[in-house]
């Protein structure tokens, strides 16, 4: 079957106006029929016509209060001074809050104003105006009155509403049933046995969930491979069978790339690709007067692609349009560069941190599911847009909500698997709170503390001189701002190496003498530090080390280097071996701190996170990892509050 390769660069906003105005013109944004359903199960639907009470509420005049409901005019006069008497009868009857008002009544009297004689006198001593504590008929709703308009979400209250006007079955738009396609010959369902190749298919999962979300009914059909007839008959079925179908996979030029031309084939394209990124090579198309898209396998792209070109379609044809995201202005951490020419949607961390609030980008990979798990807000970077400087302001759509945020305490700087037990029992412990870690390496985060973007760092600065860590280096870079630094974890780093340590590796002059491909982390990170101290001690030049500019940003990414085979060695702590069944050749115990700015230390941001490490729960999952002796845990190591 001869491909067609056609990918275009339409920018989002003319992209998005052209798909909706093709499927508005072919009746393809229509809601369906409306379907009547108890009100009961109306919750989250939304109604397909208005809805207008049958019945009056209350449908009678009704005691507001527990009291004698008596005729107004016969209180006139009651005063302090001059107290009225009156009999029950007929014109005096006791009342419970919602009983009917008797017919010769109009007004209640509180049971507390009335002071009883006897068994079938009482005094009141101010008069009561007509209506006074009576709810009258209809004081809620009027029959005939409009409880909801058509294409209103319905809302636990509006169920309430629209049963108290006398209303058990409502006219609500069907959700639009939505075919998820996954497609691809790599793909394996979730549990299965892994071999190299095989790609977990939980793309259909995560578009399911947001299908369900936006109100549509997801339905999954099995894995197509990358066969152009089978994937012709899975589109015939899913338009047989759904009102919306989404192809996940195949929609870029590759030599597997069916759906643009069966798009094509069977209706039509109205754009592929757009100048986004990720999830450039989208194709918004439609067959049979139904949406089709074809979007990116990788899961960013996939679910970027949904959000911005499927959401809205969902929205229409339930007669209703999405909800616009919060926005917040922050202050960038450090500096993004993105490229001319496609709008980039950047995966942000974010915290408050002094009044303002610190976006910090996520590992900004297509491929990476947990960039997703781990953002806080969304950074567009508009397309004539080169990115943003350090300490420049730019809007983020928030993913939290904001008050999580404005409860984060931030903390930027060296990596340690114990920053996310630290994150879990914080979670535990005070669950409006939360943890978010940058890892940007040591160096980095002091740099942060100095900008102020961070309540705190982690940082294992090894000092060549004194053989000390971190006092020299804030005093150095932090003279300015006093800071306090707590221990969390002594830990062991060494090499990180295969089951067996097969390569024989005890030390850097192994890999030099035996060109072992090596891992490192990155600049600015105190294990890189420390890998150059040891090289420096042998007289070894990084130039002599296969791999020395191969950078990773944390321990367990190095030990999945070395774990996949793709290098023989990493430095990294014990416990990230240990994670991934690997060996470990020990070189020397470090200390790893927390280097708090004074002006943090005493708020909620910090006692949260003292309050946690001094906790026996803490301690004894950090040590279960291995690799950790915790002797010094929350010990004050040095204190710039003291002059």
């Amino acid at each position: 079957m001869k491909r067609d390769v056609y990918l275009e660069d339409k920018p989002l906003e003319l992209a998005l106006a052209d798909y909706l105005d093709h499927l508005s013109a072919v009746g393809a944004l229509q809601p369906g029929p409306g379907e009547v359903i108890p009100v009961e199960e109306g919750l989250g639907r939304v109604t397909a016509a208005p809805v207008f009470a049958k019945a009056s509420s209350p449908h009678y005049h009704a005691a507001a209060m527990d009291g004698v409901a008596v005729r107004s005019a016969d209180t006139l006069g009651a005063s302090d001074a001059t107290p009225k008497q009156l009999s029950l009868g007929r014109y005096a009857l006791v009342v419970d809050t919602g009983d009917p008002l008797p017919p010769d009544c109009d007004t209640v009297i509180m049971i507390e104003d009335v002071h009883f004689i006897d068994e079938h006198t009482f005094e009141i001593t101010a008069g009561a105006v007509p209506w006074q504590h009576v709810r009258v008929i209809g004081e809620d709703v009027v029959a005939t009155e409009m409880i909801v308009p058509a294409n209103h979400r319905l809302r636990p209250v509006d169920l309430g509403g629209i049963l108290a006007g006398g209303v058990t079955a409502v006219a609500v738009h069907p959700r639009p049933r939505v075919a998820l396609c996954p497609t691809g010959t790599e793909l394996v369902e979730p549990g299965a046995a892994l071999k190299p190749g095989d790609i977990v298919e939980y793309n259909s999962r995560v578009l399911g969930a947001l299908v369900a979300e936006w109100g549509g009914v997801p339905v999954r059909l099995p894995i197509t491979a990358d066969n152009y007839e089978d994937l012709k008959k899975t589109l015939r079925r899913a338009l047989d069978e759904c009102d919306v179908v989404l192809f996940n996979a195949g929609s870029s030029a590759g030599r597997e790339d069916y759906t643009a031309h069966l798009i094509g084939e069977l209706g039509r394209v109205v754009t592929h690709g757009v100048a986004i990124k990720p999830a450039k090579p989208v194709i918004l198309g439609e067959v049979n007067g139904k949406p089709v898209a074809g979007i990116p396998g990788y899961p960013v792209s996939a679910v970027l692609a949904a959000d911005l070109f499927v959401k809205p379609v969902l929205y229409s044809k339930l007669g209703s349009v999405p909800p616009v995201p919060q926005k917040i202005n922050v202050v960038m951490s450090r500096k993004i560069v993105s490229s001319l020419g496609s709008e980039e949607f950047i995966r942000v961390k974010l915290g408050r941190v002094g009044g303002k609030y610190i976006a910090t980008p996520i590992a900004r990979g297509a491929g990476l599911i947990m960039s997703m798990v781990r953002a806080d807000g969304m950074l567009r970077v508009p397309r004539l847009s080169e990115g943003f400087n350090a300490g420049q302001e730019a809007p983020v759509e928030l993913m939290r909500p904001l008050e999580e945020v404005q409860e984060t305490t931030v903390v930027i700087g060296s990596h340690d698997i114990a920053l996310d037990v630290l994150a879990n029992q914080m979670r535990q412990k005070f669950p409006q709170a939360a943890l978010s870690s940058a890892h940007v390496g040591s160096l980095g985060g002091l740099s942060a503390l100095k900008r102020g973007e961070a309540h705190c760092a982690g940082t294992h600065l090894l000092d060549e001189e004194t053989g000390d860590y971190n006092i020299s280096y804030i005093k150095r870079l932090l003279s300015d701002r006093p800071v306090v630094l707590v221990n969390l974890v002594y830990r062991e780093q060494g090499f990180i190496v295969a089951p067996g340590n097969p390569l024989g590796i005890n030390g850097v002059e192994d890999l030099r003498a035996k060109n072992i491909p090596f891992v490192n982390r990155q600049r600015g990170a105190g294990t890189r530090i420390l890998f150059d101290f040891k090289l420096k001690q042998q007289g070894i030049s990084p130039d002599e080390i296969n791999g020395y500019e191969r950078d990773e940003y944390t321990h367990m990414a190095v030990a999945a280097a070395v774990a996949s085979g793709s290098a023989g060695a990493g430095m990294g702590i014990r416990a990230a071996a240990l994670a991934l069944g690997l060996d470990f050749v020990p070189v020397v115990e470090e200390r790893y701190d927390l280097c708090i700015p004074v002006e943090f230390y005493d708020t909620p941001y910090i006692s949260r996170v003292l309050a946690v490490i001094a906790e026996p729960a803490f301690q004894a999952e950090v040590r279960a990892l291995g690799g950790y002796d915790l002797r010094d845990c929350g010990r004050i190591m040095y204190d710039g509050r003291v002059k």
